[in-house]
């Protein structure tokens, strides 16, 4: 049996089905382990004494002899992601975490305008104002620059969860697409009859980009958000006005070998967006980790699409769920999203221009992981978490 000193080591080599060696980490398939329900299980199971593991998890200055963060050449094994989630835990404790945007935040907000629907992305009208215009190459909505705003008629809305509603709005043309590449995203505008301007906000659709027709979205409704009060009260046939594409990061196949995208709440919309590029193309061979923060289980939103990514690409994705509120139930992470759990599953620094993390989600989440966007067009420097891993500011994308 291989002896291991370092518990965080092993939780790395698990992570992607690998099996550490005590010379010079070489790396092989490992057979599956079934039926594991924690970290005692699965310590056990890999007869590794859990007192001996408690011992050496909290030698915390002892550094880390080894990160390994690759891939399996072999079907990933099926241990559970709550054995890695409390090996951590274990090792380091849960701190350096962040407050996600819940209902208090939201009601103090702001009022009018200014309401909770707005934290995401405050600069929506100096968006509005530099919409470049786009390669036209077949029919489409949405062209951008001088374009002006488009009305959309909603066509149906279905219930996702206790918060949030998908929308369809259907085009003009059942034979025109969005014009959308990835990953870019639309503003929406509403001005209600007592409202002295407009409430405009941007919004990533969570449906295909060349789909025909129609354009769908997924929107969290927030008490005193103006723009999302008003979408949850629409009904088919209203009309709604939008305008873009507002372009963000330009993905092109195997631009980096491996992506982290690290969301909160409804950030996650441009992160199934970009997955949804890779994955539907069969020359793109990027390899992505998702870590999800939510408040309770039934906020995490597309958690069944990439449930599906995830048994459908067990070597290329990954997806790892933290929740401030878990049911008892739940195996996955507790807590916020922190150092710990990051320095863990995220892609090595070292790696330079061959990965790339992207990040969205409430302020408090930008203001812990990477710090704050300055402007559309400036994405700030590089604090927080991800500046204390040694990233790169080249190395991080804020939505």
């Amino acid at each position: 049996m291989t002896k291991l000193t370092e518990p965080i080591n092993l939780l790395r080599c698990n992570l992607w089905g690998l099996a550490p060696s005590s010379n010079n980490i070489v790396i092989k398939p490992t057979t599956a382990l079934s039926k594991v329900t924690s970290a005692t299980s699965y310590l056990e199971a890999i007869q590794i004494p859990f007192s001996m593991f408690a011992r050496s998890a909290f030698r915390t200055a002892q550094p880390l002899k080894a990160r390994i963060r690759q891939y399996a050449t072999e079907p990933a094994r099926n241990i559970p992601s709550g054995a890695l989630y409390a090996g951590i835990a274990a090792a380091a404790g849960v701190g350096g975490g962040y407050y996600y945007l819940n209902q208090r935040s939201s009601l103090n907000a702001g009022k009018g305008n200014k309401g909770a629907d707005a934290l995401k992305s405050p600069h929506p009208r100096e968006e509005e104002k530099n919409i470049p215009p786009q390669p036209i190459s077949g029919p489409q909505v949405f062209v951008g620059g001088d374009q002006g705003w488009v009305d959309l008629k909603l066509e149906k809305v279905e219930q996702y969860n206790h918060n949030t509603k998908r929308f369809r709005f259907i085009f003009p043309d059942q034979d025109q697409v969005s014009g959308l590449k990835v990953a870019s995203a639309l503003l929406v505008k509403y001005q209600g009859p007592n409202d002295e301007k407009p409430v405009i906000r941007p919004y990533t659709p969570v449906s295909d980009e060349d789909a025909k027709g129609y354009i769908d979205f997924i929107i969290k409704k927030y008490p005193r958000g103006p723009m999302s009060e008003h979408l949850h009260d629409m009904n088919p046939p209203q009309r709604l006005q939008f305008k873009g594409p507002i372009p963000k990061y330009p993905w092109e196949e195997n631009k980096h070998e491996q992506i982290a995208l690290i969301a909160g709440g409804t950030g996650v919309t441009p992160m199934y967006q970009l997955c949804r590029a890779i994955f539907s193309n069969p020359a793109d061979k990027t390899k992505v980790t998702l870590v999800f923060g939510n408040i309770s289980e039934e906020d995490i939103l597309l958690k069944r699409e990439f449930e599906e990514l995830e048994n459908t690409y067990p070597q290329r994705f990954r997806a790892f769920y933290m929740l401030d509120h878990p049911p008892e139930s739940w195996t996955g992470g507790k807590g916020y999203i922190n150092k710990d759990l990051l320095k863990t599953v995220l892609p090595e620094p070292k790696e330079g221009s061959k990965i790339m993390l992207f990040v969205c989600g409430p302020p408090g989440m930008y203001n812990s992981i990477s710090g704050p966007k300055k402007s559309p067009r400036d994405q700030g420097e590089l604090s927080g978490i991800l500046q204390e891993l040694g990233y790169s500011k080249d190395q991080v994308y804020k939505f």
